[in-house]
């Protein structure tokens, strides 16, 4: 089978700061950086991306595989035109002069927003389906935190969600999609679709699979699909998106209709059970602090690990902000560690100082969160890198990152890990790159939500969520949403959203649709369809 294999991943959020150029998705941002044709073999190789399990399955299937490019920037705002218009036309026309094709994979994200599209992942498929024309099977892995349009799912034949939240099964659903890719082609038949949206929003912590309700959300799926579907999948959806298709949603494929319908019914009439069991303590910086003080003279072992969540880098977040390393100073924690903060100047500066020097920094802060500043101090340079690590946890699973010139900076009983380069801290040897030994420490503040709890957690001896001044709201509710569809609620229990909100909405530039409603209603079964 002659297939051609593509990637291009973004997780858009329309109110951070910073949009994704074509320099984010070279640098990849934790990502494998920008990588074309042939070289995309070995660059996917143990890693846990799904293009690495796509390849995996193409080569034990005997695929003739035909790279094309892959490219994945960091979340942060809206993806500009110009790198979208650029590596979506080298993708269609690296598909097209592939030749005849018998099939075509897709490794994407499912909320991508471009400065001219919404729907980033249906723009791409339905240029992918121009090219191949309408006999050619497509199919696509994705985030779970995609926010899925109805004409994504109907341009391709089958998509794959992942099922993890950290996501340390990334490659395993690019192979998941990629075998029931291999099913379709020689087969050649098309799986019946079915697609239900639900009422309410989730804060990305609280949709860790590694928490309830998510993990009993998430483990149904197999279940469901032993009842007769080929493959199915919960979207939660990325929640800082102001788009109609905001928000989660259930899809399954089988051989009937009959089947699809009732898996995908199946999910949402879970999901929709399971809203008032979204729930956990959140602290402020101060708060999270002191109790992680506390906690750290009591018995146990192992390090009080905070999340900074509001600054996840993996979410939109500048990795920058400065709330949680003031909270620390301000209580002399010992033997506490924070990153990554980054900030090239302070990094630049302590390389310039060298190892062991005492100066006066200004560390990190960002001028687009109220209240945020930086941190005036004197800090000891106590150890100093280039930036290159191996980051070998079960999320990054194998990626080698480069951070730029890195350093970690001591304040007192506070090690503070900067960089130059920006990546989600969800991994333990973002720390021992500058000389930090995670389980060694007594407090551990980490720049992420969730992933960093598929690496920190076996270490951990609590963990804290923290909602210190940040670019990404804890709660969505707290966002200045303007199109999303009417009566969703902002959070479980929460808010919904209303016409009214929706009236100063204006299209963002370049969208010459109306910020419409996307509201369709199954009269038959009763169910809000996509």
């Amino acid at each position: 089978m002659r297939v051609a294999v593509a990637g291009f991943l973004h997780e858009t959020n329309t109110f951070a700061p910073n949009l994704a150029d074509m320099a984010a998705f070279r640098n990849g941002g934790g990502y494998v950086p920008m990588t074309r044709g042939a070289a995309m073999i070995p660059a996917f190789a143990g890693v846990n991306l799904g293009m690495s399990g796509a390849l995996s399955v193409a080569a034990a299937r005997g695929w003739d595989v035909k790279p094309i490019l892959w490219a994945g920037a960091i979340p942060s705002a809206r993806v500009t035109r110009e790198a979208f218009e650029m590596i979506a036309a080298e993708i269609v026309a690296g598909i097209a002069a592939a030749g005849p094709l018998d099939g075509v994979f897709l490794d994407l994200h499912g909320a991508m927003v471009v400065e001219h599209v919404d729907d980033g992942e249906g723009e791409i498929a339905r240029r992918v389906r121009a090219v191949v024309g309408p006999d050619v099977p497509i199919a696509a892995a994705l985030d779970l935190h995609g926010n899925i349009s109805d004409d994504f799912v109907q341009t391709v034949d089958v998509l794959v969600g992942f099922r993890t939240y950290p996501h340390v099964d990334m490659a395993d659903t690019g192979a998941a999609a990629a075998r029931l890719l291999d099913t379709l082609m020689q087969t050649g038949q098309r799986p019946f679709k079915a697609c239900r949206r639900m009422s309410y929003l989730v804060p990305i912590p609280f949709q860790s699979t590694d928490m309830a309700p998510a993990d009993g959300l998430y483990a149904m799926l197999p279940q469901v699909e032993a009842a007769g579907a080929m493959t199915a999948s919960l979207f939660m959806g990325f929640p800082a998106a102001d788009i109609p298709d905001c928000g989660p949603v259930a899809i399954a494929f089988a051989p009937t209709q009959a089947a699809a319908d009732l898996a995908a019914d199946t999910i949402a009439a879970a999901y929709e059970a399971a809203e008032t069991a979204f729930d956990s303590v959140t602290y402020t910086a101060t708060e999270a602090v002191a109790k992680a003080v506390e906690m750290t003279r009591g018995t146990g072992r192992g390090p009080v690990v905070i999340a900074d969540t509001q600054d996840n880098p993996g979410a939109g977040g500048v990795s920058a902000t400065t709330g949680t390393l003031r909270a620390l100073i301000a209580a002399d924690a010992q033997d506490a560690a924070i990153g990554l903060i980054v900030d090239p100047a302070t990094a630049a500066q302590a390389h310039n100082a060298g190892q062991g020097a005492v100066a006066r920094f200004s560390i990190g802060g960002h001028p687009g969160v109220p209240g945020d500043h930086p941190v005036q101090v004197e800090a000891t340079v106590e150890h100093l890198s280039d930036g290159a690590l191996h980051a070998t946890g079960p999320y990054y699973g194998g990626t080698h990152l480069n951070l730029g010139l890195s350093a970690c900076l001591r304040i007192g009983g506070v090690r503070v890990v900067v960089t130059t380069g920006i990546a989600q801290m969800a991994d333990r040897e973002m720390l021992r790159f500058v000389g930090i030994v995670p389980e060694d420490q007594a407090i551990l503040v980490v720049k992420s939500s969730t992933h960093f709890r598929a690496d920190f957690a076996p270490i951990a001896r609590e963990i804290l969520i923290a909602r210190a001044p940040g670019p990404m709201p804890f709660d969505p509710a707290d966002l200045p949403f303007t199109r999303l569809r009417d009566g969703l609620r902002l959070s479980p229990g929460g808010p919904a959203f209303a016409t009214p909100r929706a009236a100063a909405a204006r299209p963002y530039p370049g969208d010459t649709r109306a910020a419409v409603q996307h509201q369709s209603t199954d009269n038959q079964h009763g169910k809000q369809t996509c």
